[in-house]
């Protein structure tokens, strides 16, 4: 489904960000990519969505290579993808319900599909109760179920997932992951960009560990070890 092809990534003057990597996704797969801060996970996450381009090698995704595609057609390209980050990027003068059919808004959905998909969107959540709420009136891990909610709105083939329990305490980081792995079992391709240990060895799926921009690591069923 998603192929990283001999991938670099240098920033001016000479700072490398990634360094040759290589390696595919399946579609259905849930792979934690892991590493320190500065490891390269969230270049890496960029350049699937085209947000950087590689200095060198190519991302093929659905049969396309990312780093190609013309600024028309990027829209396309991220309407089968959904993003979940760290810091939420909600909007604040927008209620619960509102943030999530503005995303469907975006994607070109008519207003009675809008009307119908928001509460069930927000069923998977969990958050039927709070449509009407507005950001500042939810927990952090509330706000960080709407931008799951936000990012699944449209039914992208793929969820990545940016240090998405980085602001969470140890039970809001469960509830997190939990639903990262509802979502993989209702079909979604996810891919979790992490460095915290507990939440990796307690998914018990593929671990993918990047080390000053190279993969040292690709194990089925792996450990976060660094």
């Amino acid at each position: 489904m998603i192929k990283f092809q001999n991938l670099t990534k240098v920033y001016p003057p000479k700072c490398v960000a990634l360094d040759n990597v290589s390696f595919c996704i399946k579609p259905n797969e849930f792979v934690c990519v892991v590493g320190r801060s500065g490891a390269g996970k969230t270049t890496l996450l960029k350049m699937l969505i085209a947000v950087e381009k590689p200095s060198s090698g190519r991302i093929i995704f659905g049969g396309k290579d990312v780093s190609s595609i013309s600024s028309k057609d990027l829209p396309l390209l991220r309407r089968e993808i959904g993003v979940v980050f760290q810091d939420y990027k909600l909007l604040q003068n927008k209620t619960v319900a509102e943030n999530v059919a503005y995303v469907m808004e975006i994607m070109g959905k008519g207003e009675d599909e809008i009307r119908r998909s928001v509460p069930s969107i927000l069923g998977i959540v969990g958050l039927e109760d709070k449509a009407n709420n507005f950001p500042v009136q939810l927990s952090g891990g509330e706000q960080q179920r709407v931008a799951i909610a936000r990012a699944i709105a449209h039914r992208p083939k793929v969820i990545l997932a940016d240090e998405p329990t980085g602001n969470l305490d140890p039970y809001n980081t469960k509830e997190i992951v939990r639903l990262l792995k509802k979502i993989h079992e209702l079909g979604t391709t996810v891919i979790l960009a992490t460095h915290d240990k507990e939440v990796v060895n307690c998914l018990d799926e593929r671990v993918v560990t990047l080390e000053e921009g190279k993969v040292i690591r690709d194990e089925e069923k792996g450990r976060f070890i660094i």
